[in-house]
């Protein structure tokens, strides 16, 4: 799990992959199926694009400043 959560657009690419292969190999496949595959794969697109810009936005911020120690000489 914690692979999972460490590289959420590897793996989103290679299901992208695997689910493309699929359907070119695959010819007797229902449009419909693979039109509400594809409507599937971009929702996950946009939950591994959040995924990936918290992960930055969490990088980029700054850690907050110490308090100063007011019984420091």
């Amino acid at each position: 799990m914690n692979f999972v959560k460490t590289h959420p657009a590897r793996l989103y690419a290679v299901l992208v992959a695997v689910l493309a292969l699929v359907a070119h190999f695959v010819p007797e496949l229902p449009g419909a199926l693979i039109l509400a595959v594809a409507a599937a794969v971009l929702g996950t697109g946009e939950a591994v694009q959040r995924v990936e810009n918290a992960k930055t936005n969490e990088a980029a911020t700054p850690a907050p400043a110490e308090p100063a120690n007011p019984f420091e000489v």
